[in-house]
This record gives structure tokens, C-alpha cells and sequence, in this order.
């Protein structure tokens, strides 16, 4: 066999048994790195301590100026109420549909009635049921809450005022805009006249009334 051959053989032979010895057979011997890529750099394991930082903690706190990809909610008055002087803005900041009503009272009656009643009028079962600890609850409809601006009754939401707590965590801002658009509908409801109902349906609550 010439050498040539022969050099190819060994490299062949070298290689298949190389191969097999790869194929999950189990050794006392500890794994040969080809290729060490990082497997041995310098580094820290979570929780431990890092004599690299004044804390001395090597797992680093998130950057409180990082914003998650697609969440960077530039949008003051989507996000904040306020408009680019930072006041309140006067009204939604998007189109008031149907839908946005429904959700919006679907939402009050989950977040809001509890203490506000689903009208509105603060009589809900947290007052009912405090023993007066929560009595005067704000009504919704007062004329304070009837021209202050859309953005205030958000913030207000957002951030909670007195002894209501704030509902960022838990009513995303979009929801929060729809129950302010509910609440506009709750303090008209409570000024609206006979005048304010589509004709077609007013003889059939005027009848309602003649019958009580």
C-alpha cells in the first residue's frame, strides 16, 4: 500500500473510531473540548456576590431606562392624559365607539361599582357595608366631575386620589379611557331629559312612568 493510502486509511480509521467513541457511551474521562468557545470564561452565577460593582452584586438590576420592545408609550396623552404642556387633556384621545362604551361600562361594573355603584352615585356595597367608615364616596355626575377634563378623571384612574387606590397595575390604559367614556354617559344619564331619548322610544318609557 502506498503511503499516500496508507496516511488516508489512518485518517479514515482515526476518524470512525473518533466518531464512535462520540455515540453515548459513558466514560469516567471528561468530555474533550474541540472548540472551548466560552465555556471557560470568567463569570459570576446568579445571586452571588461580584467584587466588580459597589453593591457587590453580580446579577444587575434592569436599567430603569429600558423599555421593552414595542412598549415605549411615547404617547402622553394615550398614556398619561396629559397633552405636550403637561395638562390634562380635555377629551379621549381616539374614536369613542360602541364598543368602547360597552367595554367601558363591562369594566366600571368590575373595577368601579364596588364604591361608586353602577350609577355613579357612590352608594356601592363598599359603603353599604363599611358600617359609614367609607360613607361620602364621591358622586360621579357632581358638576366638579361634569366639566373636569377627560384626562383628569384618567389620572385620577391611573394614580387613585385620597382613599381610592390607583389602577394602573391592574386596568390597562386603553380600558381606563373607556371607563372614562362611561362615566360621561353616567353623569348625561342623570341630567337627560325625556327630550334626550330617540322619539321612537319615548312613548314606550313615558308609558313605564304613567304605569307607577
Amino acid at each position: 500500500m502506498s503511503p499516500k493510502l496508507l496516511s488516508l486509511a489512518l485518517v479514515a480509521t482515526s476518524t470512525a473510531a473518533f466518531a464512535a467513541g462520540c455515540r453515548g457511551q459513558t466514560s469516567e474521562e471528561p468530555p474533550v473540548h474541540i472548540i472551548g468557545d466560552m465555556d471557560w470564561q470568567a463569570h459570576r452565577r446568579a445571586q452571588s456576590d461580584s467584587p466588580l460593582f459597589a453593591d457587590k452584586r453580580a446579577s444587575r438590576p434592569i436599567d430603569k431606562r429600558t423599555v421593552s420592545k414595542g412598549h415605549l408609550k411615547d404617547d402622553d396623552a394615550m398614556y398619561r392624559g396629559v397633552d405636550a404642556k403637561g395638562a390634562a387633556v380635555a377629551r379621549v384621545p381616539f374614536e369613542v365607539t360602541e364598543a368602547t362604551l360597552a367595554r367601558g361600562q363591562e369594566r366600571f361594573n368590575i373595577y368601579c361599582a364596588p364604591c361608586h355603584d353602577q350609577t355613579g352615585a357612590g352608594n356601592g356595597l363598599v359603603a353599604q357595608r363599611s358600617g359609614g367608615a367609607f360613607a361620602g364616596i364621591t358622586q360621579l355626575y357632581v358638576d366638579r366631575l361634569k366639566t373636569a377634563p377627560d384626562g383628569e378623571i384618567f389620572q385620577t384612574i391611573t394614580m387613585g386620589k385620597g382613599r381610592m387606590p390607583g389602577y394602573a397595575s391592574q386596568i390597562p390604559e386603553e380600558d381606563r379611557w373607556a371607563i372614562v367614556s362611561w362615566v360621561r354617559v353616567l353623569q348625561q344619564s342623570q341630567a337627560a331629559s325625556i327630550n334626550d331619548v330617540p322619539e321612537a322610544e319615548r312613548g314606550q318609557i313615558q308609558a313605564q312612568e304613567a304605569s307607577k
